[in-house]
């Protein structure tokens, strides 16, 4: 069932769909919730890849079936895999033209997964979101194009900075050029990236080029910790939500590398959402944003535990592994000012705690401690 709705600044009055993929995950489930809340139909697309790469724990069926019973007639779904251009078709031609936006939010999204099957990393998060870009092109040529990238962009380079050792994390001097946080032009070339760092460089390239080469409106948002309660954690992916879920359960957390003290900034997947709607009401060509807490939400792995125990009650177990991931940082705070330069209307809203607290109030009846 299509609607009228109130269009974006100075659009006409036609009916709209905004299309998701990746409709389960975090921020795909809170991009359907959102645009359906702007009074969208919403169509998703995804066929929990998710629970292939991490097992049950990773699954977002539970998602996608509370997205349907939640939604109604204002949902519809496609379990299509990004990779099959066929299927991909199939969906976009059906909506063509209607299709007001593209949010596109599926990916493979972890270092050590992609080290194992660097075919399906690559298959997934280059190839797949070829496949998005050039349907869009075809089918909906208008509709904004937004896509969730990552900070691994930067691969390994922000590790080159001249961090302080502090007593509970790593930190920029306060005199340096990135302390308020890392911009756009820090260098994507000569760095360590992951294989999926490299597969998510291919794609965040590609996006930028659609918009520039075919005059499409394309977004990039580089994510830093991108969270919240409609996480499926994981060990693999999904750093505050697990680890909650650890502390709630009394799950040891394998902690790896540089002391616990390596800093992440932490945006909330509303205020993700609320950055998407901005460009979404004034969209522009190939532009690329970092995406994070910044200063005001960030923490180390150590002030995170600190702030699980203090809302649960309970102590964490933690094995530490002296050897660090590949490909990950040390210290990654995001700079908006970009963003908040070109959308000076969009304010981030919450910070560690609150994220905390509301992760663990949305699961405290479901993650009960197992001993």
């Amino acid at each position: 069932m299509l609607r009228w709705i109130l269009p974006p600044m100075d659009q006409e009055w036609r009916v709209t769909v905004a299309l998701v993929t990746g409709s389960g995950g975090l921020i795909g489930s809170e991009a359907v919730r959102h645009f359906a809340g702007l009074g969208l139909d919403v169509v998703g697309i995804d066929n929990d890849m998710r629970r292939y790469f991490f097992g049950e724990d990773g699954s977002t069926s539970w998602s996608l079936e509370r997205l349907s019973r939640d939604l109604g007639d204002s949902y519809t779904h496609f379990a299509v895999d990004i990779r099959d251009r066929d299927g991909l078709e199939q969906v976009f031609k059906k909506y063509g033209p209607d299709i007001a936006v593209v949010i596109h939010s599926a990916a493979q999204p972890s270092h050590d997964w992609a080290a194992k099957e660097p075919y399906t990393d690559f298959d997934v998060n280059a190839g797949g979101t070829l496949n998005m870009l050039e349907n869009t092109r075809r089918h909906a040529i208008d509709a904004p194009f937004i896509h969730c990238s990552t900070n691994k962009v930067y691969g390994d380079r922000p590790n080159n900075l001249p961090l302080v050792e502090l007593d509970t994390r790593y930190e920029l001097p306060e005199d340096h050029r990135w302390y308020e946080g890392i911009t756009e032009d820090m260098s994507i070339d000569h760095s360590l990236h992951s294989v999926f760092g490299a597969s998510k460089v291919a794609a965040d390239v590609m996006v930028q080029e659609y918009g520039r080469y075919f005059d499409m409106k394309t977004a990039c948002f580089r994510g830093g910790t991108l969270t919240g309660p409609a996480h499926s954690a994981a060990e693999l992916h999904g750093f505050l939500a697990y680890l909650m879920r650890c502390v709630m359960e009394g799950r040891t957390y394998n902690l790896f590398g540089y002391k616990g003290k390596m800093v992440r900034d932490a945006i909330h997947s509303h205020d993700v959402l609320t950055a998407f709607e901005a460009f979404f009401r004034a969209p522009r060509s190939a532009e690329v944003y970092n995406l994070g807490g910044g200063r005001h939400s960030n923490t180390s792995h150590i002030e995170a535990f600190r702030v699980a125990e203090e809302i649960t009650g309970r102590e964490a177990r933690i094995n530490y592994v002296e050897q660090a991931r590949t490909g990950d940082h040390q210290w990654y705070v995001s700079s908006m000012g970009r963003f908040e330069e070109h959308y000076p209307d969009w304010k981030i809203t919450y910070d560690v705690p609150m994220i905390l607290r509301e992760i663990y109030e949305a699961n405290v009846d479901k993650w009960v401690p197992q001993s």
